[in-house]
């Protein structure tokens, strides 16, 4: 079998029958594989170096023309026709869907979990990767904080969403674990992690959210996730 998308000129499939994941271990990387460990969907990961660039690579860019990671390619797509599809969110239900995992039949929960899928993209997301460029990169050296303390307090208020959804529930949509959990653990494991903002979020404030991230970071499927295409 060959897989014809010009993305494989540049990264081979050495396993061309299986979905192609191509990503890195960064916060949106590991929803991903994350997902396919959980789901024990059969794949083959690359891994982009997005510090050399390789996410602007042109044979990457036929892929995920926004020059980001991650984005996958599956030879297997609806219809059996392949797809090459980006956006991590986009992503995490299409494997739902696919697999028929971690994502309620029942319309009404459906919707649902999409909704804190959506918050997870628009809110968390993009606020603690500006609390990480300002509190740990190159937004460190501004001499002025107002910036830093803008998303810092955004990010505060988010969690803040987030342990209140939690107050009565072991996960984001009560007692199945699903796409909304995927998609936050990464997150908030980074902000107060790698993003070194533990102290300024308060994260001490938010027990019901420690103990979901406990709980979702002893999961063998989020263990063995956080490992791929890790550096």
């Amino acid at each position: 079998m060959t897989l014809d998308h010009p993305i494989f000129g540049r990264w081979p499939a050495q396993h061309p029958d299986r979905l192609q994941l191509f990503s890195l271990a960064t916060p949106n990387g590991v929803k991903i594989s994350i997902m396919l460990e959980e789901t024990g969907l059969a794949y083959e990961a690359h891994r982009i170096d997005i510090i050399a660039n390789e996410s602007h690579d042109p044979a990457f860019l036929a892929l995920n023309p926004n020059g980001k990671v991650p984005a996958i390619y599956d030879p297997d797509g609806p219809s059996g026709t392949p797809l090459a599809l980006f956006e991590s969110g986009a992503i995490l239900l299409y494997l739902a869907d696919k697999t028929g995992q971690f994502i309620s039949a029942d319309p009404n929960t459906r919707c649902e979990t999409i909704q804190w899928l959506m918050w997870q993209m628009g809110g968390v997301g993009p606020m603690f990767g500006q609390v990480g460029f300002f509190n740990k990169f190159a937004g460190k050296a501004y001499e002025d904080k107002r910036p830093r303390d803008r998303y810092v307090n955004e990010s505060a208020r988010l969690l803040g969403v987030l342990e209140q959804r939690l107050a009565d529930r072991d996960w984001v949509m009560g007692a199945d674990y699903s796409i909304a959990d995927i998609s936050l653990l990464g997150w908030v494991r980074n902000l107060i992690g790698f993003y070194e903002a533990r102290e300024l979020v308060g994260f001490y404030r938010f027990l019901r959210i420690q103990a979901w991230l406990e709980r979702g970071l002893a999961r063998p499927g989020v263990q063995r996730g956080l490992k791929v295409t890790a550096a």
